[in-house]
């Protein structure tokens, strides 16, 4: 709610213009809300936030000098009386999740309606967390990767999975456990396969995932 005739500072970061535009004359239409600033890169709202204040900030996601998820943890960590509303074309669940575990306080697609948009962030000013109704549902569903059975590994895939994750090459891992570079590019393909994977570094990831390493 609102105290003392407060208005709610919003600064909108978007790439483009015309977007900026829409959400900048929604806004002003509406005396509850005022606009703090607006940028099209997430270093111009850093540079802002350094000397002024938003109550919320509009963050897209997909911006030239970053990503929103970055920008988002940096502005939970250094300005954490600034609340982050994500706003994007993107409903990956694993964005959506990392954008809330920056500390964002909304995630809404660009296709909400007018009064969902100002809906939502009357929500985030009372304390509450906002999704778009295609967000809540996303969020919702089942995380696939908790559903997928752990592989079973041998001994010596074990080793090479933890070596891997090193940072080790093929040769070193041979050179360590004193086998051939040949038996160490088999056992990389098969962890490959029963990780359902396609590359080490999204292989290593799966397996801190299933707390095999």
């Amino acid at each position: 709610m609102l105290h003392n005739n407060h208005k709610i500072s919003i600064a909108i970061v978007d790439d483009h213009p015309i977007v900026i535009e829409g959400f900048r004359s929604l806004l002003e239409s509406s005396p509850l809300y005022e606009i703090a600033g607006c940028f099209t890169t997430g270093a111009g709202c850093m540079g802002f936030l350094q000397q002024h204040k938003a109550d919320i900030v509009l963050l897209d996601i997909t911006l030239p000098d970053g990503n929103g998820v970055h920008f988002c943890a940096v502005i939970n960590e250094f300005y954490p009386d600034t609340m982050v509303v994500a706003l994007s074309n993107l409903n990956e669940r694993s964005i959506i999740s990392q954008l809330f575990k920056n500390g964002a306080k909304g995630y809404l697609l660009k296709n909400i309606s007018a009064k969902e948009l100002l809906d939502a962030l009357n929500t985030v000013w009372e304390g509450n967390i906002a999704m778009s109704p295609e967000v809540k549902e996303i969020m919702q569903q089942p995380d696939l990767n908790t559903l997928q059975t752990i592989p079973e590994l041998t001994k010596r895939e074990k080793q090479i999975l933890q070596l891997l994750a090193e940072g080790r090459k093929s040769a070193a891992i041979a050179e360590e456990l004193f086998i051939s570079p040949l038996t160490v590019k088999t056992h990389r393909a098969t962890l490959l396969h029963k990780f359902q994977v396609s590359n080490i570094v999204t292989l290593v990831n799966r397996a801190k995932e299933t707390g095999l390493i």
